[in-house]
């Protein structure tokens, strides 16, 4: 009689036999819901598929599970390491290498994962109006006269607000509310003296300030009225609630987000031996930059000064002068080159006038003859207008004498 195979070492089922029947067995199972923490997220770029460990806290087993990458990213909460989550898959075999794994179809968050997402969810909301907009960020006060300061009272954060603050700054002066930073009152209280310290002229700047905590603690800060609250203040509002790992949704609504409350009192309030420590070297670098200045300055007018249009700065002036000479010179010549022409054109004028005039012809035996009777002694120029018994009057070059006509002759003497 022969045995059924894999009943003995003489009838063995090879490798591949074992593991389809494996997958096919584990195939028959149905969808199934884990709950579990995440330990090991791998992500692996250009690939579809992401790799995670799920891990039970309350025994050292795990499970391998698979996803489609888009899943992952549309979880409700950031998933990373430690998240507490509730899965649904279905259970599969991979026949290649003999491993199990859980195939998922959907990641639900749990506990504080639940927290988170209703968190998430406000963030978007808020985000998409806009309230988380750096446009609206307002700029703090270098120097503000008061502080207003929102913290739990006695508490751990407002020691470390005032006391660097005062550090820092001796002169600065607080307006303190202290409500209660956490409970079911929390929010009521905290926007109560929020709009309180608004409404004040006096406060340049408020600092809602928290000590770390968990999930649970902070959820105040993550509240949809707060969140608006501080959107509608009118004066800059700092948010340092927790550590630096905690993010609540006030630190993204308020105009500056501090790491803790330290580092919202360093941020708020100059440090006055650092102000007056750069106040010192602005002031000894622009000295230094002004004395180079006027080292500089020196420098360039020494060198125009060396320069040879400038080693004798009157020689222009002296050119231009002889310059003025020269022509001065050359008009009186000219000048009086042309007087003595017209001199001489005046000379021989004057002796052609001579020699043309009346007393020059009259010299030569010329006489000029006029007619007493004629009526203003006109000059005779004919005989008609000399009858008989014309008083005559006759002028030759040395004078002039009267006659009487006798009357026309004949020509002769």
């Amino acid at each position: 009689m022969t045995n059924p195979q894999g009943a003995s070492a003489d009838n063995p089922y090879p490798v591949r036999a074992v593991a389809i029947r494996v997958a096919g067995w584990i195939d028959k199972l149905g969808a199934v819901w884990v709950e579990g923490q995440l330990t090991q997220i791998n992500i692996r770029p250009n690939t579809k598929t992401v790799f995670m460990v799920l891990r039970d806290p309350a025994a050292d087993m795990s499970l391998t599970v698979t996803c489609p990458r888009d899943l992952v990213l549309a979880a409700p909460v950031k998933l990373t390491e430690g998240t507490q989550v509730v899965v649904c898959g279905k259970p599969s075999f991979f026949t290649g290498r003999g491993t199990f794994s859980l195939r998922l179809n959907e990641i639900r968050a749990v506990g504080v994962g639940e927290l988170l997402a209703r968190i998430e969810r406000l963030r978007r909301l808020l985000e998409a109006e806009g309230l988380f907009d750096p446009r609206l960020k307002r700029p703090l006060p270098f120097l503000p006269a008061m502080v207003g300061l929102i913290t739990g009272r006695a508490s751990a954060a407002e020691h470390d607000v005032t006391t660097v603050a005062a550090t820092r700054w001796p002169e600065v002066r607080f307006a303190i509310r202290n409500t209660a930073v956490q409970g079911p009152t929390a929010v009521a209280q905290i926007v109560d003296a929020l709009q309180s310290l608004d409404a004040d002229p006096d406060v340049d700047v408020i600092i809602i300030a928290r000590g770390g905590g968990s999930v649970e603690d902070l959820l105040p800060f993550s509240d949809e009225t707060l969140c608006r609250a501080i959107s509608a203040c009118r004066t800059p509002v700092v948010s340092a609630v927790g550590h630096e790992p905690d993010n609540p949704l006030s630190d993204l609504v308020a105009d500056v987000r501090a790491a803790t409350p330290t580092d919202a009192a360093k941020k708020v309030v100059p440090d006055t031996a650092a102000e007056l420590a750069l106040v010192a070297e602005l002031r000894n670098r622009s000295a230094q930059a002004l004395r180079n200045w006027v080292a500089r300055e020196q420098r360039a007018l020494e060198h125009v000064r060396n320069r040879p249009v400038l080693a004798s700065p009157l020689r222009a002036i002296t050119d231009r002068g002889d310059e003025v000479k020269r022509c001065r010179a050359a008009v009186r010549r000219d000048v009086a080159r042309l007087v003595a022409a017209e001199s001489d054109r005046i000379g021989h004028l004057s002796a052609r006038l001579a020699t043309l005039g009346p007393a020059a012809t009259l010299a030569r035996g010329y006489a000029v003859v006029q007619a007493l009777d004629a009526g203003g002694g006109a000059v005779l120029r004919s005989v008609s207008n000399a009858p008989a018994g014309t008083r005559l009057r006759i002028r030759v070059a040395d004078g002039a004498v009267n006659a009487t006509s006798s009357g026309p002759t004949d020509g002769e003497i």
